[in-house]
Order: structure tokens, then sequence, then C-alpha cells
């Protein structure tokens, strides 16, 4: 099976097996945005559980 390339840029599978996300809202008008907003939004999250089932199909091959 093949790994799904979208899935593979923006997830990726962790050593313990978590599915993790960049978080949104820091691509553009990043001037406007107070520094404390940006560091809020620099860090990475874990998906929600019925969310990596479905992305553990898009990376079959563990860390994607």
């Amino acid at each position: 099976m093949k790994t799904h390339k979208g899935a593979k840029r923006r997830f990726h599978i962790t050593g313990t097996g978590k599915v993790m996300r960049r978080k949104g809202n820091i691509s553009h008008l990043r001037r406007n945005k107070a520094t404390r907003a940006k560091g809020d939004v620099s860090g990475k999250l874990e998906v929600n559980h019925s969310a990596a089932k479905a992305l553990r199909k898009l990376l079959p091959y563990g860390r994607g």
C-alpha cells in the first residue's frame, strides 16, 4: 500500500505510535499577530483518536 503524500507532509507518527500534527493560523499574516499568539501555534499536537485511526491507513509504513 502506498503512503498518501498529502498526509505524509502534514502528519508524523512518533516512536510510541501517536499521530502528531501542526497547529493552524501560522502560515500567513504573521506581522499582525501578537508574539504570544505566534508562540501558541508553534508547537505540535496529538491528533484525536478517531482521526488518528483514519490517518494510520494513509501512513501505512509507520513514520509516514
